[in-house]
């Protein structure tokens, strides 16, 4: 689901922060209607679908369906699948969900200090969508003893969250003669566990679902006792932006939350974003002066009995005052402003704005950036050949837009091309200064185009110069007949130029008639580039090579005469698969070392040593075992036979004695 942002980048924008920054459009309404009305396979996703489909006006496609399938997942014996089921069946028309008196009795036992706070609030639910009567002051003791429970470790923040929330929701159920201000007064706590991004949004770490469902139980409590919840109207800001900020809507819980947040949102007792967005033509002009807005609440439902005042209209680049104190008028659900009342120029205008309404209203000054755009004119255009060695305008012609020119112009070494002209508005008669003003040649044969930028002088006169010699780098040498065009653009102009002038014949002074353009030559095959990479050092002698590779062996030579010398003792050394598995494996390992020096890369020697570890490993393990065992056992008869020699026959005749 996409929601819609108050940024028009060349018209009206949302400038000042205070306000909605997000809305929902007409066709996002509609999506978020599409994303409700997808499948659902289980009783919360039928809830979640119902209920927010009712919060919208609308119902399920397929209520009969929908009253039967919940009727089939029903587990009375859960009080959870009892709550969603009656919860759905109380917005479905014509949908009985008949239970038994064990089931009541089950959910009347849950209304305990013993139950958890999702078994309290599930089973008040279920029982007030089936009519059924319960103690309300016994609920919200339950409600608060196991809150009081919950917040503590090491249960953790967001559990704690998500459960204050069901107490809300649950509250908003029960009867106003119980104490549910005990419930009512976790809404300011829930706002200071929130998280603020940017002073723009306000949203719990838990995401989307959290958020919004806690928007719709706050209100929803607040609407049944009749007090204001304790939320700042900035911060009733921030959490619509963060509900209606998100791009996708992934699951039916998702959509419902947004659905109901957003209903409420829209309308309750207390707060209501309003927001301030264009109707009509996105941008002002003579033709089209008028300035439409619309007040709405974020689902874009108008907000009647309104009235909206332009406090101040600036000029946004020098910030003189244009406008002021002047009151919109309303047409039915748009409020409208002939904007030339200003006499505006063309350009930015910074508006401050006042919508005077109903105290519930959040955001009632705001502001918004306009752009007046006007009809361009092109006056006085000559085309003048001037002689550059006497500065001798030999020749002057004038054009009137958007005519071309008959004469064909020549631009050599001795004879420059000047073009001069001015911007007016047709409306004013003012002088204007686009942002983007060039000249354009063409050249008729390879249809090459090089652009030169247009400058004005003081006197608000523009003037392009083609001198041939100057600018032979920037036409790449082309000789030839070039089209010359005007391209005039900016954001407040609506009526851009691009106007075909004359053509000018370009002569370079080694060549006096036109050329093929060498731009052709650009996809022809390059010269070959050699390149001479840096020589080898070079290499020690041989005998050089020969000593250092007996010096690193030397080690292992000196390692094999002091085992001789000393006597090596392999007698430990048996011939068992394990013993020689890992020898092998070691070997295996030292020799993958060197093929990795020689041949393979990291990859492939990882993947070879990761086999050979693993039989290295366990055949290893498999020998320190046994050569542990061996040791142990060694040391046991060692001690037994130590003792034997010190007991003497004594022990012997001790031992018999006993048997005795």
């Amino acid at each position: 689901m996409r929601a819609s942002v108050l940024l028009l980048p060349l018209a009206l924008a949302l400038a000042h922060a205070a306000t909605a920054l997000h809305f929902y459009t007409t066709g996002d309404v509609e999506r978020l209607h599409t994303a409700l009305i997808r499948p659902y396979s289980s009783l919360e996703e039928a809830y979640h679908a119902a209920t927010g489909l009712a919060a919208l006006g609308e119902r399920l496609p397929d209520e009969q369906s929908a009253c039967e399938f919940i009727n089939a997942e029903l587990d009375p014996s859960d009080v959870h699948s009892v709550f969603y089921a009656a919860r759905t069946s109380k917005v479905l028309s014509d949908c009985e969900l008949s239970v038994s008196n064990e089931t009541r009795e089950g959910l009347l036992a849950l209304i305990s200090e013993d139950a958890t706070v999702a078994e309290v609030a599930h089973a008040v639910g279920a029982l007030v969508a089936l009519d059924l009567p319960l103690s309300s002051q016994q609920a919200v003791t339950a409600l608060a003893v196991a809150l009081a429970r919950e917040d503590s470790p090491p249960r953790p923040s967001w559990c704690y969250i998500f459960r204050t929330i069901q107490a809300l929701l649950a509250a908003s159920y029960l009867s106003q003669q119980a104490d549910l201000n005990r419930i009512y007064q976790e809404v300011e706590d829930l706002v200071a566990r929130a998280d603020e991004h940017g002073g723009l949004y306000l949203q719990f770490e838990e995401g989307l679902e959290v958020t919004g469902r806690f928007v719709h139980a706050a209100y929803s409590l607040a609407e049944h006792i009749g007090k204001a919840p304790n939320i700042k109207p900035n911060q009733v800001v921030q959490l619509s932006n963060a509900v209606l900020g998100r791009g996708s809507l992934a699951t039916l819980a998702q959509a419902s939350s947004v659905a109901l947040a957003a209903t409420k949102l829209s309308n309750n007792r207390f707060h209501v974003p309003l927001v301030v967005q264009p109707d009509g033509a996105p941008a002002l002009s003579h033709k089209q002066p008028t300035l439409r807005l619309r007040v709405t609440d974020v689902l874009s439902r108008p907000i009647r009995g309104t009235v909206v005042i332009l406090e101040k209209a600036r000029e946004a680049a020098s910030r003189r005052s244009v406008l002021s104190q002047v009151a919109f008028t309303e047409q039915g659900d748009v409020h409208e402003f002939d904007f030339l009342q200003a006499n505006p120029n063309s350009g930015y205008f910074d508006l401050s704005l006042v919508v005077e309404g109903d105290a519930r209203l959040i955001g009632k000054e705001t502001e918004l950036k306009i752009k007046f755009a006007t009809e361009v004119g092109v006056a006085n255009v000559e085309i003048a050949i001037v002689d550059k060695d006497q500065s001798i305008t030999t020749k002057t012609t004038s054009v009137a837009y958007p005519h071309k020119a008959t004469t064909t112009f020549t631009a050599d070494g001795h004879q420059n091309f000047v073009l001069t002209f001015q911007l007016i508005d047709l409306h004013s008669g003012a002088d204007l200064s686009p942002h983007q003003v060039f000249v354009r040649l063409q050249h008729e044969r390879s249809a090459q185009e090089v652009l030169f930028v247009a400058e004005a002088d003081a006197r608000h006169v523009y003037r392009f110069e083609l001198d041939v010699l100057e600018r032979r780098a920037e036409l790449a040498s082309v000789a030839g007949a070039y089209a010359v065009h005007l391209l005039v653009g900016d954001a407040a102009i609506y009526n851009p130029v691009h106007w075909l002038l004359a053509d000018v014949l370009v002569k370079f002074p080694e060549e006096e008639s036109p050329t093929v353009a060498k731009s052709q030559s650009l996809f022809m095959p390059k010269p070959e580039i050699n390149h001479l990479f840096r020589e080898p050092e070079k290499r020690p002698s041989l005998v050089v090579s020969n000593a250092f590779t007996a010096l690193v062996l030397a080690p292992l030579l000196l390692l094999l005469i002091l085992w001789v010398k000393l006597g090596a003792n392999i007698s430990n050394f048996t011939f068992s698969p394990s013993t020689l598995l890992f020898h092998l494996g070691y070997a295996g390992m030292l020799v993958l070392m060197f093929v990795f020096w020689t041949q393979l890369n990291m990859f492939q020697t990882l993947k070879y040593l990761l086999v050979l570890g693993i039989i290295t490993f366990l055949a290893g393990n498999r020998v320190l075992a046994r050569m542990a065992a061996k040791r142990i056992s060694h040391e046991h008869l060692s001690r037994m036979a130590r003792f034997r020699s010190a007991s003497g026959t004594g022990g012997v005749r001790l031992n018999k004695s006993k048997l005795h």
